[in-house]
């Protein structure tokens, strides 16, 4: 299984899994432990017992992984399992081995904190982007969500989070490390939306018009983008209408919206938010 995990077949997946784990263990070891921040997951869990009793944080991660895994492996699918076995490893040889020869920062608490929430949010987009996980939370929230799939994955994410946070307050006493530990999560979940969305993010708009012929040529004109023309109806007046649907980025929006009521003013335009757009002009489809 080892062999399989590293092959060489496996070097883009792997290199990702070894930067993306490098950043999250620096946040981890490096600024959070320091700063006796709360963090959350198993890494928190790990964190909290590394306070209490100074186990490696690394080793008991690995360990708390172990019965989840087992628990879990036939919800999560054979490949999503071994790439998550892999990372797993991958994290908790970092945490214990590779970023304690580097120095512990040790200035102002909020700094480290957006640092903290930055570098473990960047670090688990990486991880994320080549289908893989470091297990522990994300294995729990799945087999939950199996077993009860009116529950949105955010609230269930969320929920055990807070619990781990509060927990590791409760122990401390620390309710300027549990509003840090929010702080953080919501940092670090901000930073892996963008990194994983927000980098190919766009927008889309429809005009609805009865010039679509010429609109769709002006919007040509102003930003060279393609546009769609789908026949429509008004609902009330019952008269023929079209509407141009069109994909684009975040700086052409502005110049599409001026050409558009310069053609037609009477035109309705509707613009919307696009988590990512794929295809040409855009990001190229690649699911490998």
């Amino acid at each position: 299984m080892l062999t399989r995990l590293f092959s060489p077949r496996n070097l883009k997946d792997i290199a990702f899994e070894l930067v993306g784990s490098f950043l999250a263990a620096v946040a981890l070891y490096n600024f959070a432990l320091k700063a006796e921040f709360l963090m959350t997951g198993f890494s928190g869990i790990s964190l909290i017992l590394h306070r209490l009793f100074g186990l490696p944080i690394g080793a008991l991660t690995l360990v708390l992984n172990i019965p989840v895994a087992i628990w879990c492996y036939k919800l999560l699918g054979r490949d999503f399992f071994l790439r998550s076995v892999r990372c797993t490893i991958i994290s908790s040889l970092m945490v214990d081995y590779v970023v304690p020869l580097l120095p512990l920062y040790s200035g102002d608490r909020l700094l480290t904190a957006l640092f903290t929430g930055v570098l473990s949010g960047v670090g688990y987009a990486l991880i994320f982007m080549r289908n893989s996980s470091t297990g522990g939370a994300d294995f729990i929230i799945m087999a939950i969500r199996a077993k009860h799939p009116h529950l949105s994955l955010g609230r269930i994410s969320f929920a055990f989070d807070l619990v781990v946070i509060l927990a590791g307050g409760l122990i401390f006493r620390d309710i300027d490390g549990i509003l840090y530990g929010l702080v953080i999560n919501y940092i670090s979940a901000q930073m892996v939306d963008k990194l994983l969305y927000g980098v190919d993010a766009g927008k889309l708009t429809l005009i609805i018009t009865e010039r679509g012929q010429a609109v769709v040529a002006a919007i040509d004109r102003v930003s060279e983008r393609g546009a769609t023309i789908l026949p429509a109806k008004g609902g009330y007046a019952r008269g023929d209408k079209e509407v141009v649907l069109c994909a684009c980025n975040n700086k052409q929006m502005h110049l599409i919206r001026q050409a558009v009521h310069q053609v037609d003013p009477a035109g309705f335009i509707i613009i919307l938010e696009s988590n990512e757009v794929l295809g040409e002009g855009f990001k190229e489809h690649n699911l490998k």
